[in-house]
């Protein structure tokens, strides 16, 4: 039996993308329906024009009432903008009981301790995320609760976003109908998705290619260590090409996904494509190389960003689990190719994990056998795990007063 639906939405800047699953009383995660509809108004993932975003959102929820009138009303929502930031932090406190036993209200104080940050007015805390507990100078701890200690800290990572950023993203929704039941960073809710529990251990980076953004998420020790998203994209592959042909941009990108590869190195310096044969309006005979060296170099470009942060952490060609990459811009011919050569760490397209997902129909396997949607499936294993913390935080609250009842 159904719990709750909940409604995934990816609001890209070239796609809106949205997702309608269930919560099943056995745990499992039910796809229901997707959507797909062209996006208006946005730039690598920030609102530019209300009035056109609106529309287009307002254009896909309607499609989404056809299916179910509940879902727009528990919306999770993707930020993704290159002006969030993430920034480690460190709380402290007492342990407040004569016996020094840690309950969930210490965990909690130290928690609210952590996020004491001196924010400027328009930034606005998106997550806290624990990277480990310390009980009396003892680190490396994942749950405290029930140790004897006097002292417990805690160290952060506390991910922040541009504050009109978000009210205008979450504008946009709202004036469309729909109510946002929570608001996740891009490439964690891509992590959800596609990572194992192995893989956080050992050492991995996803890279989730969007059209106008790329992000990152680097984990170890299964500890997420650094996030980040730059303003840069599949799209620029697209302006970069109709540039370099003197083409519409429609045609370069049709050029892209039709003839597109990777690498230079994997294509024919002597076939040529044939441009009128896409476009009868364009004349042009470029050779598939030129067009990949094209694709190739602003691919290196996004490489030469990711290596740069990496090298920023010291995890520079030292993640053993390598990289795993996602979006639709994965889905160009030799990217996982080009990406091992240029990050020197072994590469793989990313796909959901196994036994997560559920489908009743055909249709939704196109959303667990595709990169492109990643994230927005990502978008429903969030929610579920802010439904759990929910649960958690009511139950304590509820242990809390019936203690302070009970002598």
């Amino acid at each position: 039996m159904a719990q709750q639906q909940i409604l995934g939405l990816d609001i890209g800047s070239e796609t809106i993308k949205a997702v309608i699953a269930e919560q099943t009383s056995d745990g499992k995660i039910l796809l229901k329906a997707g959507f797909r509809r062209p996006s208006r108004g946005m730039r690598k993932g920030v609102v530019v024009d209300m009035e056109n975003a609106t529309s287009a959102v307002t254009g896909l929820l309607d499609k989404v009432r056809e299916v179910s009138k509940n879902a727009p009303r528990n919306i999770y929502l993707r930020v993704g903008g290159s002006d969030v930031r993430v920034q480690s932090s460190r709380g402290i406190t007492a342990v407040s009981r004569a016996n020094s036993e840690i309950y969930k209200d210490d965990i909690d104080r130290v928690r609210e301790a952590s996020q004491a940050l001196n924010l400027p007015h328009n930034r606005e805390v998106l997550h806290t995320i624990i990277r480990e507990f310390i009980v009396d100078g003892v680190g490396d701890i994942q749950d405290p609760l029930g140790m004897v200690g006097a002292r417990l800290e805690v160290l952060s990572l506390i991910i922040d976003a541009f504050q009109p950023t978000i009210k205008n993203l979450s504008k946009c929704v709202e004036l469309a109908g729909g109510s946002i039941g929570g608001l996740v960073f891009g490439p964690l809710a891509s992590a959800s998705t596609l990572l194992t529990n192995n893989q956080k251990e050992l050492g991995i980076v996803l890279i989730d290619i969007g059209y106008g953004t790329t992000g990152i998420a680097v984990y170890e020790e299964n500890k997420l260590l650094h996030t980040r998203v730059f303003p840069v994209g599949a799209g620029h592959i697209t302006n970069d090409l109709a540039i370099a042909l003197k083409i519409p941009v429609e045609v370069a990108e049709k050029v892209k996904l039709s003839f597109g590869y990777a690498s230079s190195r994997g294509t024919s310096g002597k076939e040529k494509i044939d441009l009128q044969k896409i476009d009868s309006k364009v004349k042009g005979s470029p050779t598939r190389k030129f067009v990949a060296e094209v694709i190739e170099s602003r691919l290196s470009e996004i490489c030469d960003l990711i290596n740069s942060d990496l090298r920023a952490i010291e995890k520079e060609r030292s993640l053993p689990a390598g990289v795993v990459v996602t979006g639709g811009g994965a889905k160009l011919p030799g990217v996982a190719d080009l990406f091992k050569d240029e990050l020197k760490l072994a590469t793989q397209i990313g796909f959901p994990k196994d036994g997560i997902f559920e489908t009743e129909s055909q249709a939704m396997l196109e959303f667990l056998e595709s990169p492109e949607y990643s994230l927005v499936l990502g978008l429903i294993l969030s929610s579920q795990k802010t439904q759990n913390r929910r649960i958690s935080v009511n139950g304590s609250k509820l242990s809390k007063f019936l203690k302070n009842l009970i002598p």
